[in-house]
C-alpha cells in the first residue's frame, strides 16, 4: 500500500494556475517541491507515493513523488521533492488548512478522474463542479 504527502497549494487557487506558474518556470527542469522537513517514511513515498495539493480546501491533483533528497547541512538542511511533470487531476475531496506537510496514506486518497478534459468546460464551471465533488 503506497504512502503519499499532502500540502496545501499557496499562491495558485486553481490546478490551471499551478500549470501556467510552472510554464512560467520551464518546463525543462525537474518540477521540485521544497520544504523544511525531510519525510522519515521517504523509502514508503518512494514506493508508488505522490504528492497531493489542497486548493482552497480541496485536493484536486496530485503528481508522483519521483525522488526524495536532503540538500545542505545542518539547519540550513533542506528537502527537495522531485516531482512527476504529469499533473494528474483527482476527485474533489475537502481538506482542512494545516501547516507543512501530512502523510496521506493510500486508503485516504481521493481516486484519479479518469478521462478528464480540461477544455470540455470553463475553467471556472469546472472549478465549481469539483468543489461540490460533482465532477
Amino acid at each position: 500500500m503506497a504512502l503519499h504527502l499532502i500540502k496545501l497549494c499557496v499562491g495558485c487557487d486553481t490546478v490551471e494556475e499551478l500549470l501556467e506558474w510552472r510554464r512560467g518556470e520551464g518546463d525543462r527542469l525537474p518540477w521540485k517541491m521544497r520544504t523544511r522537513q525531510t519525510p522519515k517514511r521517504a523509502d514508503e513515498l518512494l514506493d508508488g507515493g505522490s504528492l497531493y495539493r489542497v486548493f482552497k480546501g480541496f485536493i484536486l491533483c496530485r503528481q508522483r513523488i519521483r525522488a526524495i533528497d536532503t540538500v545542505g547541512a545542518g539547519v540550513a538542511a533542506r528537502c527537495e521533492v522531485t516531482l512527476d511533470p504529469e499533473v494528474v487531476r483527482v476527485q474533489s475531496s475537502p481538506r482542512r488548512p494545516f501547516q507543512g506537510w501530512r502523510y496521506l496514506d493510500d486508503r485516504e486518497a481521493p481516486a484519479d478522474l479518469a478521462g478528464f478534459n480540461e477544455d470540455a468546460a470553463p475553467p471556472e464551471l469546472a472549478r465549481r463542479l469539483r468543489e461540490i465533488g460533482a465532477w
